[in-house]
């Protein structure tokens, strides 16, 4: 008979290194906050990814899961995960009772009023709880004629249904008849991008009159450079448009998309990137980056995206690096090599491609022995082939995956996501 009272094995990560055992609810953070829901990763099924974090949460205090609901939407600028935890605190007793206050404040574009129902009726169509119906009422009374038609759309599940079944009080008249049109099919299609250009209406003159009109929001605009390029948009007008929108739900990594296509845009996005951490104190002291180049960092961010994970560590650090007083930039994979600390995407270029293997241990011994630091600040998806020593000052671990298991805990400071954010959290812990 074989023995069943043996040592539990240990915790690897993906690449064989020692990991750290973590609790549930750091379990759930992790699993989180660098997640674009259901899709795939280097190392890990999208599907595997969404079942732990709907295992985890049960074991999560309900507050604390809220909590993070709203700090994934708010902070870190996800959009499914954090409808995706609603959805799971509904299943669960001890939770449903925060659903509809934290449903009301994730939802905070008009299109995922339906997205959180495709959510809930994923496995099978069911009855709305009492709980999820004034959430989603809640919801409603937040958006505009504006945003409620610009995301009208023929889905399976349509913003109607969603108002039917929700059976939301409109807060005026005012909104009773905007809703009552939208009940009709009779809301006015909205003056954006996509309804002028699905009409055929002429591509140069729409972009133009629509940054005249300051129509266009940052994302919409920073996305679409390329397109605006390819019909010959005046020049100084995109230039001059960078003034006029607000950066506040753009995560740094776009900027790097956009300046790819829109190279020439270079100086303007990064102005507008710097946007983000506008007005923030610098981090005092000796301050080291050290940046994962390894090979899963080569892997697309979404199965729809260009991005890679390496273009959001390449994001963070060059909003780091603005924020530091007094830096030394390293990259690390196979081998630790030391890079001049450029400003801009001209330290993205520096950074360079993704490739080769992921010894964190050896990367952060090397360092040791020749850099005094205050603090040491690490952007990496955590899968080392090796141990990690801890750090000989202040030590920070940025994880911008979604893995189950990773090396930055212990001595470390964990923070998981991709969005300024991060840097944020680093400078209130060393105020405190």
């Amino acid at each position: 008979m074989a023995r069943v009272n043996v040592p539990a094995p240990p915790i690897k990560t993906h690449e064989g290194g020692t990991a750290k055992k973590i609790g549930a609810e750091s379990q759930l953070r992790r699993s989180v906050m660098a997640c674009m829901l259901w899709e795939d990763t280097f190392y890990e099924d999208g599907a595997d990814i969404a079942a732990r974090i709907a295992m985890t949460i049960p074991h999560v205090a309900p507050a604390v899961v809220a909590a993070i609901a709203v700090e994934a939407r708010e902070q870190m600028k996800l959009r499914h995960a954090p409808l995706m935890i609603v959805r799971e605190m509904a299943r669960n007793k001890e939770h449903k009772t925060l659903v509809a206050e934290t449903l009301t404040r994730v939802i905070q574009r008009a299109d995922e009023l339906a997205e959180f129902l495709a959510i809930y009726w994923k496995d099978k169509k069911q009855p709305l709880s009492a709980q999820v119906k004034k959430g989603l009422a809640g919801a409603f009374t937040k958006f505009s004629a504006y945003d409620l038609a610009k995301y009208n759309r023929d889905n399976a599940v349509k913003l109607r249904d969603v108002l039917f079944l929700c059976h939301a009080k409109p807060a005026n008249d005012e909104q009773g008849e905007v809703w009552k049109k939208l009940a009709e099919g009779t809301l006015e299609s909205p003056d954006t991008w996509e309804v002028q250009l699905s009409a055929g209406a002429d591509k140069k003159e729409t972009w133009e009159r629509l940054m005249a009109e300051k129509k266009l929001g940052a994302l919409a605009f920073i996305r679409n450079l390329r397109n605006m390029q390819k019909v010959s948009v005046d020049r100084a007008i995109m230039k001059g448009y960078f003034n006029h929108f607000k950066v506040d739900r753009v995560l740094p990594y776009r900027f790097i998309a956009a300046a790819r296509y829109a190279p020439d845009l270079e100086p303007q996005l990064e102005t507008a990137m710097y946007k983000a951490i506008e007005g923030a104190e610098k981090i005092k002291g000796r301050t080291i980056l050290l940046v994962d180049v390894s090979g899963s960092m080569d892997s697309a961010l979404s199965s729809k995206s260009e991005m890679l994970r390496v273009d959001a560590a390449c994001g963070l650090a060059i909003l780091c690096r603005e924020l530091c007083e007094d830096v030394g930039i390293y990259t690390f994979n196979t081998t630790v090599r030391k890079i001049p600390p450029r400003r801009g995407f001209a330290l993205r270029d520096a950074i360079g491609a993704a490739s080769g293997g992921t010894y964190l241990g050896d990367a952060l011994k090397k360092i040791h022995a020749s850099e005094n630091y205050d603090r040491i600040i690490v952007i990496t998806d955590e899968q080392s082939h090796d141990s990690v020593p801890d750090p000989k000052g202040k030590g920070y671990v940025i994880n911008v995956a979604a893995y189950k298991n990773g090396v930055g805990y212990g001595k470390w400071n964990h923070i998981d996501g991709w969005s300024e954010a991060c840097l944020t959290y680093i400078q209130r812990s060393e105020e405190m």
